[in-house]
C-alpha cells in the first residue's frame, strides 16, 4: 500500500528537505507553508500522515494537531521542535501526537517512525475494511461468512425459508447449528410468530416429554396444575430441536406421530390439539449411524431430513476467519469499554494456523478473551489464549499469505531469533548470513535494543 504525507513546516529548506527524503522512501508528499496552508490540504481527505512544525506563523502546529484529531483521530501526527521546547513536544504528545522529533531532524529516526506509525495505520485500515466487508457481506442477521461453503447454506437457507417442509441442520458442535435456525424463521412467513427453541440432550425422557407436549394436573408427582407444552407455544411459528440425535425412543416414537398427524394430547390429558408448527431440528451426531446402531428410529429421519443443511466446520472455511474475528472484535470492544482497532501480524498468524477444534463459539471465546486482556489498541499474540500462544514452537515459522518479501523476512529472523533466546550469533549461523548484516537488519527495524536486552537475560 502507498500511503501520502504532508509535511507543515513555515522553513522551505526544512520542509523540502523533508519531502525529498520520504519520497525516496517510496512515499507520496505534499507540502505546506504553515498550519492553515495544512488544514486546507488535510480537509481533502487524503492524508495518511502528518509531519508538522509547532512553531508556525497563523495557525501553530499545537492547533493544527488539535483539528486533527478532532476530524480524524486515526490518522498520526509526527510533531517537530527546536530544542528549547520539548515541553511544548511533550504536551503535543499528551494531545493524540504520535511522537516528536528535535530539530535538526535526524532523517533515519524520522524514517524509522513513520514505518512505524503507517504500519499501524495500515492494521487499522484494514480492521475497517474488514468491517465494511462484514456489513456488506452479512447476509443473514446471524450468520456471518463468504467463503463458498457459506454461500451455498446461504442459498439453501433462502429456498428453504418460505417453505413448510422440516429442516435438519447437522454440523460438529460449535459451528452456528441454532444461527441457522434462526436464519430460518427470520426469513420465513412465520417471522412475526414465536420460534421455541428446546435443548433435547438437556433433558430426561419424562421432563421432555412434558416439555415437548405439556401436561394436565396431576398427570404426575409435582404437576400441580396444566401446563402448555413447546408444541402449542410455538403455534403458527418455529419449533427448533436442538440435538435432536439425544432423545430417547419412546419420545421419539411420539414425536413422529405429531409430525405426521399435527395433533396430540398433553401428558396425562384426553383433549386433542391440533398444531401448525415447522420443524427445525440440528445434530452434531451421524443419525445414519445412529439408525444403524438402532438408536434413532429410520421413519424419524426421512421425517426430520426433508431438507438437509451442513454446516462445515471452521478448519474447512477458513475464508470466514477475517470477517468473523472483526465482527467479535467490534462486539466485544463495544462490551468491554475497549478501543480495540486489530490484531498484528504475528497474532494473525497464529488465529490462521489453528483448526479450531472448538469451531466458531471457540473463536468467538478466544477473541473476547484477546480483547479483554489486550492492553493496547492492536491485539499482539500475547494476548491470545495459551492454546493459541507460540505457534512457531513446533518448529515450524508461518508466513500468511500476501505477505510482502520484506514482511517474511523479517517474520523469519524475528521468530528465529526468539527460538534462540534472542543469540545474535546463532541466529545468523541458522540462517546463514553474516552478523553485521543481521545487526544492520535490527537497526533497521528499530528492534536491535530489543534483541540485546533478549541477549542478556541468557544465563
Amino acid at each position: 500500500m502507498r500511503f501520502k504525507l504532508l509535511v507543515a513546516d513555515d522553513e522551505k529548506n526544512i520542509r523540502e528537505g523533508l519531502a525529498a527524503a520520504l519520497q525516496m522512501d517510496g512515499h507520496e508528499v505534499v507540502t505546506a507553508a504553515d498550519g492553515a496552508d495544512g488544514w486546507k490540504r488535510f480537509q481533502k481527505g487524503d492524508i495518511d500522515l502528518v509531519i508538522t512544525d509547532l512553531r508556525m506563523p497563523g495557525m501553530s502546529g499545537e492547533e493544527f494537531l488539535k483539528r486533527i484529531g478532532a476530524e480524524s483521530p486515526g490518522i498520526p501526527v509526527i510533531v517537530l521542535t527546536g530544542h528549547g521546547t520539548v515541553e511544548n513536544a511533550v504536551a503535543a504528545m499528551r494531545d493524540g501526537a504520535y511522537d516528536f522529533l528535535t530539530k535538526p531532524v535526524n532523517l533515519d529516526r524520522l524514517s524509522l517512525l513513520v514505518k512505524r506509525a503507517l504500519a499501524n495505520r495500515e492494521l487499522i485500515l484494514k480492521h475497517r475494511r474488514m468491517e465494511e466487508d462484514l456489513a456488506r457481506h452479512k447476509q443473514f442477521e446471524t450468520i456471518i461468512g463468504t467463503s463458498a461453503p457459506m454461500r451455498r447454506i446461504f442459498d439453501t437457507i433462502s429456498r428453504a425459508a418460505p417453505a413448510k417442509a422440516s429442516v435438519l441442520i447437522t454440523g460438529e458442535s460449535g459451528v452456528g447449528k441454532e444461527q441457522v435456525a434462526d436464519a430460518l424463521h427470520e426469513l420465513s412467513p412465520r417471522k412475526g410468530k414465536p420460534l421455541i427453541k428446546v435443548h433435547c440432550a438437556a433433558l430426561a425422557a419424562s421432563i421432555l416429554e412434558s416439555e415437548l407436549f405439556g401436561h394436565e394436573k396431576g398427570a404426575f408427582t409435582g404437576a400441580v396444575g396444566r401446563r402448555r407444552g413447546r408444541f402449542e407455544l410455538a403455534h403458527e411459528g418455529t419449533l427448533f430441536l436442538d440435538e435432536i440425535g439425544e432423545i430417547e425412543q419412546n419420545v421419539q416414537i411420539k414425536l413422529l406421530r405429531v409430525l405426521q398427524e399435527k395433533r396430540f394430547e398433553r401428558v396425562g390429558g384426553e383433549e386433542t390439539i391440533e398444531i401448525d408448527v415447522r420443524i427445525v431440528a440440528a445434530t452434531n451426531k451421524d443419525l445414519k449411524a445412529e439408525i444403524e446402531k438402532g438408536n434413532f428410529r429410520e421413519d424419524l429421519y426421512f421425517r426430520l431430513n426433508v431438507v438437509n443443511i451442513h454446516v462445515p466446520p471452521l478448519r474447512e472455511r477458513k475464508d470466514d476467519l477475517p470477517l468473523l474475528i472483526t465482527a467479535f472484535l467490534k462486539e466485544f470492544a463495544l462490551e468491554n469499554g475497549k478501543t480495540v482497532e486489530g490484531i498484528d501480524d504475528k497474532a494473525r498468524s497464529a488465529l490462521y494456523a489453528y483448526d479450531w477444534p472448538g469451531n466458531v463459539r471457540e473463536l468467538r471465546n478466544c477473541v473476547e478473551s484477546a480483547v479483554v486482556m489486550a492492553k493496547g489498541p492492536v491485539i499482539s499474540e500475547g494476548d491470545l489464549p495459551p492454546t493459541l500462544r507460540n505457534r512457531t514452537d513446533d518448529g515450524w515459522i508461518r508466513i500468511p499469505l500476501g505477505s510482502s518479501m520484506e514482511d517474511a523476512e523479517k517474520i523469519i529472523i524475528r521468530d528465529t531469533l526468539s527460538s534462540v533466546k534472542g543469540n545474535k550469533s546463532k541466529t545468523a549461523d541458522i540462517l546463514g548470513i553474516g552478523r553485521k548484516t543481521l545487526h544492520r537488519k535490527l537497526d533497521d527495524w528499530g528492534e536491535e535494543q530489543e534483541a540485546q536486552g533478549e541477549q542478556q537475560k541468557q544465563p
